[in-house]
């Protein structure tokens, strides 16, 4: 387990435990499937004391945190989302493996009233551990909403595990939840769950399974059985019989060959032990549904089925997809430019400051710290009202369930591509950052589908690149900013969209893939969840400002320094002039070649090498780019910019989830010669249409 922060968690969800005392420490799970408000808990249960990584091993995301309670510390682990723990993905993988190799003190259950039946089915699974069980019935607001009602004490009563009904979005009901596990962990002994009744003719044919493995000589011969006992007899049998390929793999490394071999020969008897056994759930899922749930009256119309008569119409649903977009790129405009245009005249003022401050100091001194430390770093946390502001506006988007409304309009587009909605989502990730996206694909079950989609992730410009466009276009377009990104940014997609359609009938030989995927409801957003995780997006590139990008300002600063201290006589100087005349065609000089090379590393440092390059010029860059630029050569600057070679953190996701340096070398000739080819073609087309000067 990694470590978690030690700052104290939110006043109003936790409460401190005597000054001196020393709290037991306690483990609990949070689990729960998708679109269920288990992020929104988490955050309201653990604020800022959170740690995120990686699990040990997995690419799969870990986040952690500390609630303290009546002097009683709980460690939190917030497990990936899973409708159950069969293995059939990374995710679920993840999540029953903590549960049974960690074995915590207690799981925390969240299911969502608004849609109990899909959501009972990890609580059945879940009673088949040894963990205590406690319910947190979420989402009754969104359930009342859609004319539906649980009676959260017939649940109680009929699951024999505490139910707390909740609305996670404002707080309610998360002390009575914490309240119930900690009765729970109090008195372990007294949780006494009324598991799902299997049969009389399955459960026969479990105990014959559990007999053999307990039976078997490898369990009691050292370490092979004591790997075998602490998994549950039980659930080992029933997963066996449903087919579960990790957990026969397990079976047949901790026996002998024997006892596997009976095992397998009961498996083969049964092969219909799987559609048994989740017949028999459903059977007790929908009694617990009938005995707990009102139903709405036949005929009512929820307010979701009414927003989503737009919101997946053939026609109205890509419409109001594009006028979700186009507000999002023009209310970010708006509002960014005046705070970018205020940050930048301070990263001046500031950088003046210091001139004079150090009057006294080295020039080699002065200059490194003002013009390649402070203009490079200051420029890119310029940057950051843009950046916040996008990661507000996609984490609204996420909040309100609309999200797999925009993957369900995107499918018929996908399919010319030879992808499906599914793809949209992590497509859609790649406007906060590339590097997800291409993670993200993992999702995709077709290997071609998967793989088109990482090549294809890079071309969405992310966060960064729709930073720099913004800080470009007002500078250089000024009212008319607006219109320029939104007009990039389609262009941007539509080269993504060719590039598929090219990459899949030439490459893929024309491949096709469908999916499924659930419609969450809608429900009022979480500001505080949103604002977090804003926070939190922000802090991580405030850290790669301050680590990489500081780097690559202060190695961009020598180089332009080196060796007499003048820019035009520097080695920079000479190796932007080697590739100047391929700017040339596009109108560039090599200051703005070098800052094209320079957004390889990262894409926010095109404005980090301008600001060292230009730290000679007295005005700020918002100042300086209309003399460095006609709008001719503006447009062709932005079109490679967005288009160009992904960063280096893009790569190595590539790199990582291909397996592959081919595919990983592809991405980069193909993205250069695409975006050279198009920044040329649209800067004569320019010029053709009386933009040159």
């Amino acid at each position: 387990m990694a470590n978690t922060s030690t700052a104290a968690p939110s006043s109003t969800s936790a409460r401190l435990s005597e000054k001196g005392s020393a709290p037991a420490r306690k483990l609990v799970a949070l689990a729960g499937p998708p679109n269920v408000g288990k992020s929104t808990v988490f955050n309201l249960l653990t604020g800022l004391s959170q740690h995120v990584g990686n699990w040990p091993g997995k690419t799969v995301e870990q986040k952690s945190g500390n609630y303290r309670r009546d002097g009683v510390e709980l460690e939190i682990v917030d497990l990936p989302g899973t409708y159950s723990l069969t293995a059939n993905s990374l995710e679920e993988q993840v999540a029953r493996d903590f549960i049974i190799q960690k074995k915590p003190d207690v799981v925390i259950a969240l299911l969502n009233a608004a849609n109990l039946e899909r959501t009972l089915y990890l609580v059945a699974e879940l009673m088949e551990l040894p963990s205590p069980v406690v319910i947190g019935l979420n989402m009754v607001d969104v359930a009342e909403g859609e004319g539906m009602k649980v009676e959260s004490h017939v649940l109680e009563a009929a699951l024999g595990i505490p139910v707390v009904p909740m609305v996670g979005t404002r707080g309610q009901g998360l002390e009575q939840l914490m309240a119930a596990a900690q009765k729970v962990l109090q008195s372990p002994e007294a949780f006494k769950p009324k598991r799902p009744n299997l049969g009389d003719q399955l459960e026969e044919v479990i105990s014959q399974v559990i007999s053999l493995i307990e039976q078997d000589g490898a369990r009691q011969d050292g370490q092979d059985g004591d790997v075998l006992s602490s998994y549950p007899s039980h659930w080992l049998a029933l997963k066996l019989l449903e087919g579960d390929r990790e957990v026969a793999a397990l079976l047949r490394r901790h026996l002998s060959p024997k006892g596997w071999e009976g095992l397998d020969r009961i498996a083969q008897q049964h092969e219909g032990a799987v559609v048994s056994i989740a017949g028999a759930r459903y059977q007790w899922i929908d009694r617990m549904s009938r005995a707990a749930l009102v139903r709405p009256r036949v005929g009512a119309v929820s307010t979701t089925e009414r927003i989503d008569r737009v919101a997946t119409h053939p026609l109205g649903g890509p419409a109001l997809l594009l006028l979700l977009l186009g507000a999002i790129f023009w209310g970010v405009y708006q509002l960014s430019t005046p705070l970018v245009e205020l940050l930048d005249g301070a990263v001046g003022l500031g950088a003046d400051g210091l001139r004079a401050a150090m009057a006294g100091a080295p020039e080699w001194v002065i200059g490194l710290l003002a013009d390649g430390v402070l203009s490079g770093v200051g420029t890119v946390l310029v940057l950051l009202p843009v950046l916040a502001l996008f990661f507000l506006a996609m984490g609204f988007l996420e909040d309100v369930g609309y999200m797999a409304r925009a993957a369900f309009v995107a499918d018929r587009f996908m399919h010319w591509m030879g992808l499906h909605g599914k793809s949209f989502l992590p497509l859609f990730l790649g406007f906060g950052c590339n590097v997800p996206a291409v993670m993200g694909a993992r999702i995709l079950d077709q290997g071609r589908s998967r793989l088109l989609t990482i090549l294809l992730a890079p071309f969405v410009p992310c966060s960064a690149r729709m930073a720099v466009l913004v800080f470009f276009t007002g500078a250089i377009f000024g009212g008319s900013g607006p219109f320029v990104m939104w007009g990039l940014v389609v262009f941007n997609l539509a080269v993504l969209a060719l590039s598929g359609v090219i990459i899949h009938r030439f490459v893929f030989q024309d491949e096709r893939s469908y999916f499924i995927m659930e419609m969450p409801l809608y429900h009022m957003p979480n500001w505080r969840t949103i604002g977090l995780i804003t926070w939190q997006r922000v802090i991580a590139f405030m850290a790669r400002a301050g680590t990489v990008i500081l780097l690559l300002t202060v190695v961009i600063w020598l180089l332009s320094t080196l060796p007499g201290g003048e820019i035009d006589s520097s080695y920079l100087a000479s190796f932007g002039r080697l590739v100047e005349p391929l700017g040339g065609l596009m109108g560039l000089d090599w200051q703005m070649m070098v800052a094209l090379l320079g957004s390889i590393v990262a894409k926010e440092t095109t404005l980090a090498t301008l600001g060292v390059l230009t730290a000679t010029e007295e005005a700020g860059l918002v100042e300086l780019l209309p003399q460095m630029l006609t709008p001719a050569s503006a447009v062709a600057f932005l079109v490679v910019q967005m288009l160009f070679i992904p960063c280096v953190a893009t790569m190595a996701a590539i790199r990582q989830e291909t397996g592959s340096w081919r595919w990983t070398g592809f991405s980069v000739v193909y993205y250069g010669l695409v975006a050279i080819s198009l920044g040329i073609a649209v800067y004569w087309l320019a010029l053709a249409l009386g933009l040159g000067g």
